[in-house]
């Protein structure tokens, strides 16, 4: 988000009016997960407008409407859908992947509403989707079918599978890429060592991915009350440069 208030007088100037935030954050972040997309769906004008206040090379990576993934749960969507790709559209070339979050309680027994969803999708808008429920990654063997099938038609259609690296989800961090497009949601723990080393881990494993047609990464960062996720995006931008020679943009050390 760009209304994190102790940001100010660090990303965003001390009297800056709030108005003027989401320039100021397009300037230190190169990508946002957007998601002001999953509890309404905005209008084109209002997605272009956003478009319009951040830089050339910004990427938004905006959620599913959850009366799309929630609420109806992938059934009659079509007005639904209709309207958020008009929105994602109208963002033009800063249109990153958008992605689904499946309510946590959605299983491998709904797998057919979400095969159905996933192949009306148009192939022109990268998207992801990211499981929560455990029987995604050590499904029951009356449901492994299904989800193979998932897997499946996902790598058909290039359709993206979030990687959420964070504690007590391991399972999460499944690693299986069907699409050349990563989005990466990171928890963070407030600078705890293990941070770092995970980070750096990624570095690694983007390297090699890159090598086998990895073509991009959104690190969509969450740390607690957010208070420290511009600490960590720099962090990460540095090991970039270090590891990959790659200049990511990031937050730097307050001037205000």
């Amino acid at each position: 988000m760009w209304t994190i208030r102790p940001w100010r007088g660090s990303v965003y100037p001390a009297k800056a009016p709030q108005r003027t935030w989401p320039e100021h954050y397009g300037q230190a972040f190169g990508t946002i997960e957007l998601n002001a997309t999953h509890y309404r769906i905005h209008p084109p004008e209002r997605m272009a407008e956003w478009a319009a206040a951040m830089p050339e090379d910004f990427r938004f990576c905006a959620k599913f409407p959850a009366i799309i993934s929630h609420y109806r749960r992938f059934n009659d969507c079509e007005g639904p859908t209709d309207d958020f790709i008009a929105g994602l559209d109208a963002l033009g070339h800063k249109r990153g992947p958008s992605f689904i979050q499946l309510p946590p309680h959605f299983a491998p027994s709904q797998a057919d509403r979400l095969l159905a969803y996933l192949k009306g999708w148009p192939r022109d808008f990268e998207v992801a989707v990211e499981f929560r429920h455990p029987q995604w990654f050590a499904p029951e063997p009356e449901f492994e079918a299904a989800v193979e099938r998932v897997w499946k038609t996902m790598l058909e259609h290039q359709v993206g599978a979030v990687i959420s690296d964070t504690a007590l989800r391991r399972d999460a961090v499944h690693m299986r890429m069907t699409a050349p497009f990563l989005l990466l949601r990171f928890g963070g723990y407030e600078g705890h060592p293990s941070d770092d080393r995970r980070l750096s881990d990624w570095c690694e494993r983007i390297e090699a991915w890159h090598s086998m047609g990895l073509k991009s990464v959104d690190l969509l960062v969450h740390q607690p009350d957010s208070v420290k996720t511009p600490d960590t995006c720099r962090r990460f931008a540095e090991l970039v440069g270090e590891r990959l020679g790659a200049v990511v943009r990031a937050p730097m050390p307050s001037l205000f």
